[in-house]
């Protein structure tokens, strides 16, 4: 569908440019990752170094946004876009903190482009390009199924019934 082809790739351009940002200028981004890394890597016992958390970051941004514009593994790089925005969004757009107006302000915009944006790639990794998704499959395979068994003993009984003497 040609508005597939166009919407992926204005959706993904968003996400190449903050990735290649990222990857060449972590800096302003660190206080975001020590927080991230405190709250979540350090518990879970992940790499706890923040500018190595920005730049992976910004790679998969890069590399999924790459993914998705090029209509390659849309689904895939969807999802794997949405799981980097989250604490992304959570962690470097503290706007209920700010106590300044206007950096409130600019914090709140950017938290709740961050949440259109991952309202964009939650439809992206759920878009199955006009075919049948798995779900759908695993349920009519398993009504098809049980019609068949339902035809098969009604089969089975008439032919048993046909052969009784009574």
């Amino acid at each position: 569908m040609l508005l597939r082809k166009i919407a992926r790739p204005l959706l993904a351009s968003a996400f190449i440019a903050r990735g290649v940002d990222a990857l060449q200028q972590p800096t302003s981004r660190i206080p975001a990752a020590e927080r991230f890394s405190a709250t979540v890597a350090e518990p879970l016992g992940a790499p706890t170094d923040p500018e190595l958390l920005v730049r992976v970051n910004g790679a998969v941004l890069a590399g999924a946004g790459a993914l998705l514009a090029l209509g390659r593994a849309p689904r895939l790089a969807g999802a794997a876009l949405a799981v980097s925005l989250v604490p992304g969004t959570l962690f470097a757009h503290r706007f209920w903190q700010e106590e300044d107006p206007e950096v409130k302000a600019a914090e709140k915009k950017a938290f709740f482009t961050n949440l259109g944006l991952l309202g964009g790639v939650l439809i992206a990794s759920a878009d199955t390009a006009g075919a049948p998704g798995l779900v759908w499959r695993s349920r009519n395979a398993a009504r098809i199924a049980g019609l068949e068994a339902e035809l098969a003993a009604r089969t089975v009984s008439r032919n048993v019934s046909d052969k009784l003497p009574f």
